[in-house]
């Protein structure tokens, strides 16, 4: 990054010529999301509201590009670490988000999940032990006086509020038993995130379960960690008049996952009306189907 030649275009930002304007703003969104820092103090050292209207613009637009291409580098990258793609999720509302801050407030979580453990643990009884410390201990349930609120599904707040929707508290026991040897996997059942608890020996190379009957029992984080069978998975969706289908009882992959992140935050911006950032999660949502069209099924 030349800082000489970023401060010299930043300096033309509040010249009123729109042609001057916008070739500055075209050089300046080609500059990498590192030159953030520089407008921040340019636009506190100002007080010119169209400079800082126009600082602030360049500054979203920036963070935008940097969170398109890191998540098409997510979405390409051989295992589509749930925790990094929950992360960059969190980036589009909270770009200054630091995953490191992220990883050691699950590693407090963990921590206090690994000291109830011991190796005699059945599956049943180490479930039963994650429950007491998210639900019982630090108090993780739904948000339900805002279910729709797009913060429900950024993890890093849901980590500080303890607070949260179906899918972002099972990305967070997910990854927690994931991190204690747990083979536990998101289950995209609509309408209710669920998990599934896989049995080690029937796993795959891509660590997924190939058929229904290596899951042994289903897990409901969002009511208390309650544990499911496929009875009550059949009764749900018999209840919600949906038509069953396979990948209703199977565990998904983690992009499968981060989709619905971004599909919830789209519903969520549009709840309140927040067009803009509806648009914007759109075009995120359309790397996905990018993906879809570069690997065919």
């Amino acid at each position: 990054m030349d800082r000489d030649k970023i401060k010299a275009l930043i300096a033309l930002l509040d010249d009123p010529n729109d042609e001057v304007f916008s070739s500055v703003e075209s050089a300046l969104l080609r500059e990498p999301v590192e030159i953030v820092p520089v407008l921040e103090k340019a636009w506190e050292q100002s007080l010119d509201g169209l400079f800082q209207t126009r600082v602030e613009n360049i500054i979203h637009s920036i963070q935008l590009n940097d969170i398109h291409a890191e998540l098409k580098k997510w979405l390409k990258s051989p295992n589509n670490d749930l925790l990094y793609g929950a992360y960059l999720a969190c980036k589009y509302q909270y770009p200054d988000v630091s995953i490191i801050r992220i990883k050691e407030q699950l590693s407090e979580l963990r921590k206090d999940i690994w000291l109830e453990m011991n190796e005699h643990l059945t599956s049943l009884e180490k479930i039963r032990i994650v429950n007491h410390v998210l639900f019982d201990v630090h108090k993780f349930s739904r948000n339900t006086s805002k279910y729709l609120a797009p913060e429900n599904n950024y993890i890093c707040e849901v980590l500080n509020t303890h607070k949260g929707n179906p899918l972002s508290v099972s990305v967070i026991y997910s990854i927690l038993c994931r991190e204690l040897g747990m083979p536990v996997f998101g289950v995209n059942l609509p309408k209710n995130f669920i998990l599934a608890f896989v049995d080690e020996a029937a796993m795959t190379e891509n660590e997924l379960a190939s058929n229904e009957a290596a899951v042994l029992f289903y897990i409901n984080p969002i009511n208390k960690g309650a544990v499911l069978g496929r009875k009550e998975i059949e009764f749900f969706i018999k209840q919600q008049k949906l038509q069953p289908q396979p990948e209703y009882f199977l565990p998904c992959d983690n992009i499968t996952i981060i989709r619905r992140m971004f599909n919830n935050l789209s519903f969520g911006y549009d709840s309140i009306g927040e067009d803009q950032k509806k648009e914007e999660i759109k075009k995120l949502l359309a790397l996905f189907d990018m993906l879809n069209e570069e690997n065919p099924q």
